[in-house]
C-alpha cells in the first residue's frame, strides 16, 4: 500500500494512493498515520481489505498539499557514509560499524514543501536516501532477517545538511543537520510487502533540472537490515520513529571547487524506485 497525508500543516487527513492512481480518504477508518497505526496489524488489514473492495471514497488531489507519510514521529536516526561511493568522494575511510547521528523530529516536513536556507549558510547541500520507517518495537534484534521483520515501510528522505555548520564549526554533526525544514519526507510510505529487495532500488537526484546523484541501495556499505539490527543493539526503535539509511556520490560537498552549493532560488527534485519524487523550492529563512 501507499500511505499518505494530505492537508494544510497541521491539519493533515490519512489517505491512499490505489492503485490507478486515485487519491481515497482514510479518515473514516483511521484517525491518522502514525506509529500506532503502523504496529496494528488488524488496523492495516482492514485499510487493505477497504482498498481492495473499493470501499474508500476518492478525494480531489487537485491543488492539495501532501504532508509527511507518518505523524508525531518519535526519532529520526540517520547513518553517515553509507555508500561506497560516497565515503570515496569525500576522501572518508568507509566506516567498520555504521555512522549514527540524529535529526529532531520536527525537521520532518512535506516532499514539496519549501526548505528554508539558513541565515548565514554558504554550504547547503543535497542527500537523496531511503528511509525506513519502523512498524514494530524494536531491542537488540539477533538477526538481519528478525530486523526487516520489524520494518512497516520505506519512504524517500532528503537530508538537506549545511556543510559548515556540520564540518568546520565544532562539536558534533547535529549543528548542520538540524535546521529547520532540513528532512522533507514523502510522499508515500510505501508498505514493506511492496518493497521486496530494499538493496534494489535507484536513488536520483536532480539540482535545477541538473542530474547530481544516480545510485542504487545496492553500493550501501551496511544493508537495510544490518542498519536496523545495529541501531537496535543501541537504543530501542518505536513503531512510527524513521531511519535515513545514507546517500549516494554526487553531493556538492564531494565535488571539484567551486562547489556548487544551494541557495535561495534553487529547486530540488529527488526520487526513488518505485517510492515516488519530492520538489523542493530554496528560499532564504
Amino acid at each position: 500500500m501507499k500511505l499518505l497525508r494530505v492537508g494544510t500543516a497541521g491539519a493533515e487527513r490519512p489517505a491512499l494512493l490505489d492503485a490507478e492512481g486515485v487519491l481515497r480518504d482514510l479518515s473514516g477508518i483511521a484517525p491518522d498515520i502514525d506509529g500506532a497505526l503502523l504496529a496494528d496489524d488488524a488496523a492495516l488489514g482492514r485499510i487493505r481489505t477497504a482498498a481492495e473492495a473499493g470501499e474508500l471514497p476518492a478525494l480531489d488531489a487537485d491543488g492539495v498539499r501532501v504532508g509527511p507519510p507518518v505523524a508525531r514521529i518519535g526519532k529520526v536516526v540517520c547513518i553517515g557514509l553509507n555508500y561506497h561511493d560516497h565515503a570515496k568522494e569525500t576522501g572518508a575511510e568507509p566506516p567498520a560499524e555504521p555512522v549514527i547521528f540524529f535529526k529532531a523530529a520536527d525537521t520532518v516536513v512535506g516532499p514539496h514543501d519549501t526548505v528554508l536556507v539558513p541565515r548565514g549558510s554558504v554550504k547547503t547541500d543535497w542527500e537523496v536516501e531511503l528511509a525506513v520507517v519502523i512498524g514494530r518495537t524494536a531491542r537488540y534484534l539477533g538477526s538481519r532477517e528478525e530486523a526487516l521483520a520489524h520494518v512497516a515501510g520505506y519512504a524517500v528522505a532528503h537530508d538537506v545538511s549545511e556543510r559548515e555548520f556540520q564540518i568546520e564549526r565544532g562539536g558534533t554533526w547535529d549543528k548542520g543537520k538540524n535546521c529547520e525544514t532540513f528532512n522533507p519526507l514523502g510522499p508515500w510510505l510505501v508498505t514493506a510487502d511492496e518493497v521486496p529487495d530494499p538493496q534494489a532500488l535507484g536513488l536520483k537526484l536532480w539540482v535545477n533540472g541538473e542530474l547530481r546523484q544516480d545510485g542504487s541501495t545496492s553500493d550501501q556499505i551496511f544493508s537495510v537490515a544490518e542498519v536496523v539490527r545495529y541501531v537496535s543493539q543501541f537504543m530501542t526503535l518505536y513503531p512510527g520513529d524513521v531511519i535515513n539509511t545514507g546517500t549516494p556520490a554526487g553531493v556538492a560537498l564531494g565535488m571539484p571547487e567551486p562547489k556548487p552549493f544551494l541557495r535561495a532560488g534553487d529547486v530540488v527534485e529527488l526520487e526513488i524506485e518505485g517510492l515516488g519524487r519530492q520538489r523542493q523550492e530554496f528560499k532564504p529563512a
